[in-house]
């Protein structure tokens, strides 16, 4: 009874502050562009004694809330780190299964009828020709049937690395270059963000890391020059909308430079 007792409390504490958080939040500019670093998914499955695929579904459902909390407060765009070019190294069982659940999720979002609902435009940032064949038709259909939408904008770096997204932009300018559509001494830093996967989308205006970790790790090098960073100690399926309105209100709380 006392348990129960103390879990109904807590339940009534956690749901007050979430709503005054929300006031608080709503209540000043929000960042129109929101990047994620999803991060935690294999230690939160060992901490719970789940199968590591459990920690990754876990995941999954998580960043669907936290689409809807982008959506609430009126962030625009989302873009999350979901699969590195590093993380084709993980052992070939996980990989597997993540490129499974990748075709499974994707399908799903072509077809969500919040998606739809919502006009939310599916895109995907990286190296697809290095997926798996279905995953790549998985992820064509997913763009296709939202291609036309401009209301809210739900990026997924797949195949993704930074570093090697500024080589392939670098390449590609030398051949415009090569080719005479572009003169050397036009190039400078907006030219050149035109031969990234990001070419017609805003920088993030803040970047957020869960799980504890306080570093980059190859996301998104280029377009975070001038981001605010944010660092959770949550795990990616443990992550609250506390904690993300936390982090919105840290960014608001803090007077953007831009270099100055």
């Amino acid at each position: 009874m006392t348990s129960d007792l103390s879990r109904a409390i807590s339940s009534t504490a956690y749901q007050t502050y979430e709503k005054r958080l929300l006031k608080e939040v709503m209540a000043k500019p929000v960042p129109s562009h929101v990047a994620i670093i999803m991060d935690g998914n294999r230690r939160y499955a060992k901490d719970f004694g789940l199968l590591v695929s459990e920690g990754h579904d876990k995941g999954r459902q998580k960043l669907e809330d936290v689409l809807e909390w982008c959506m609430e407060i009126g962030v625009k765009m989302l873009t999350v780190y979901a699969f590195s070019t590093e993380n084709v190294g993980r052992s070939s069982d996980e990989v597997d299964t993540l490129m499974r659940m990748f075709v499974e999720n994707f399908r799903r979002l072509g077809d969500d009828a919040r998606v739809h609902k919502h006009r939310i435009k599916v895109r995907v940032l990286g190296q697809r020709e290095l997926l798996p064949k279905d995953l790549q038709e998985a992820i064509q259909y997913a763009e296709e049937r939202t291609r036309g939408y401009d209301s809210y904008f739900f990026n997924l770096a797949v195949g993704y690395g930074g570093r090697e997204e500024i080589v392939q932009g670098i390449k590609k300018l030398a051949e415009a270059v090569k080719d005479g559509e572009l003169k050397v001494e036009d190039i400078d830093e907006r030219t050149f963000s035109k031969f990234l996967y990001t070419k017609d989308m805003p920088d993030p205006d803040l970047i957020l890391r869960t799980s504890g970790e306080e570093r980059i790790s190859n996301f998104l090098l280029w377009q975070l020059a001038y981001s605010e960073l944010y660092f959770s100690d949550i795990y990616w399926p443990g992550f609250r909308k506390i904690d993300f309105l936390r982090a919105v209100r840290s960014y608001q709380m803090r007077m953007r430079r831009f270099g100055t």
